[in-house]
């Protein structure tokens, strides 16, 4: 049974069949938000952006919102595949082993978890700003989600308003959900996104120093669960909430992207699903015209009824296992071990000639 699934547009297909899949031909690379899944893909980061893109040559786009901006942000961080190796792995033991100060059958604050996951950002990239803005290869952007009106600030009574209105506006109109959030994507002051924005109302902001670690944390703020990060540097003044409420799987307009590249989606499944809101829509997990040059790496359910818990790690583990961390722990960083068939079967595709996969 193969690990891993290779699905892609109709002009990636074309490209694969003709010359397979090449590092110089990877022009973006998204990193989708949904917590503790993003974790399986953890081998499959190590070989790309520790050594098959770095083959390549050329500059690379990399997109993240939550998990996907820590994962992309820890990309750029590494230079050279033993040390891509390094700080991948040490992404997965602190995300795994991650706990926050509270009382015994509580829930922690959000202004705990806030504080703390911050301490953990500053701990990995404090002082080491300048190393991920000025990766030689790749580019970062951040997205997260601003709140506008009510959710302009966030207080007890006007964040669940406000979300109650984005709720049901989302629900008649994904564009019309821009009455409430706004994307704002933090973006790497050499190269602006590839790609246009103009499927959802938008904002493109300075990636620098003063803001890296802010918009990161803001990237991963789950509404309710941590606090939102308010009047980001060089931004909108605002309340910044997770990227993934605005761009749960970063479906964007890649068909329209400057040059002829190819988008290399590693993703934990095949549904890329425009925002988090959309979840209960089926009729927007549909692939579109958006995905034609998207290559998507991603697991085979069936391999994944193998992992601990028959499924992928995901936040209901952190109800299931409550207390006990190392029990949650072991088991995430054993579908991590195990998705070391990912890496493998991606680094044996990456070296046919030509690849016949599947349509998205």
């Amino acid at each position: 049974m193969q690990a891993l699934q290779i699905l892609a547009g109709p002009k990636a297909r074309a490209r694969l069949r003709e010359r397979g899949l090449r590092a110089e031909d990877v022009h973006v690379v998204p990193g989708a938000a949904g917590g503790p899944k993003g974790l399986i893909l953890n081998p499959v980061d190590q070989f790309l952006f520790g050594e098959f893109l770095p083959s390549g040559g050329l500059p690379v786009h990399l997109l993240g919102a939550s998990i996907g901006a820590w994962r992309m942000a820890t990309a750029c961080v590494a230079r050279g595949a033993a040390q891509t190796r390094d700080e991948f792995a040490r992404l997965a033991h602190d995300y795994a082993h991650q706990t926050y100060d509270t009382r015994p059958g509580k829930q922690p604050l959000p202004s705990t978890v806030s504080r703390q996951f911050l301490a953990k950002l500053e701990e990995v990239f404090g002082g080491r700003e300048a190393e991920v803005l000025n990766h030689p290869q790749y580019r970062l952007h951040v997205f997260t989600s601003r709140g506008r009106h009510v959710l302009g600030r966030e207080s007890r009574w006007r964040t669940p308003l406000g979300y109650l209105g984005a709720f049901a506006t989302n629900a008649v109109s994904r564009r019309a959900m821009g009455t409430w959030l706004e994307r704002v994507v933090f973006s790497d002051e050499r190269s602006p996104l590839p790609m246009p924005l103009h499927d959802y109302r938008s904002q493109q902001v300075v990636l620098n120093a003063g803001n890296l670690l802010p918009s990161v944390l803001a990237s991963c703020s789950i509404p309710f669960w941590l606090l939102a990060v308010q009047d980001i540097a060089g931004a909108p003044t605002g309340a910044y909430w997770d990227g993934g409420i605005t761009d749960y799987h970063l479906h964007l307009n890649y068909a329209a992207m400057v040059g002829e590249g190819l988008v290399l989606y590693p993703h934990f499944q095949r549904q890329v699903i425009p925002g988090w809101l959309d979840k209960a829509l089926r009729h927007r997990h549909r692939p579109s015209g958006f995905l034609d040059n998207v290559v998507l790496l991603t697991p085979n359910p069936e391999w994944v009824k193998t992992l601990p818990n028959g499924k992928l790690p995901d936040r209901n583990d952190f109800r299931f296992y409550g207390e006990d961390v190392a029990s949650r722990a072991r088991d995430w960083l054993k579908a991590v071990r195990e998705a070391e068939r990912l890496r493998e079967e991606l680094q044996a595709a990456c070296a046919r000639p030509s690849l016949e996969v599947q349509a998205l």
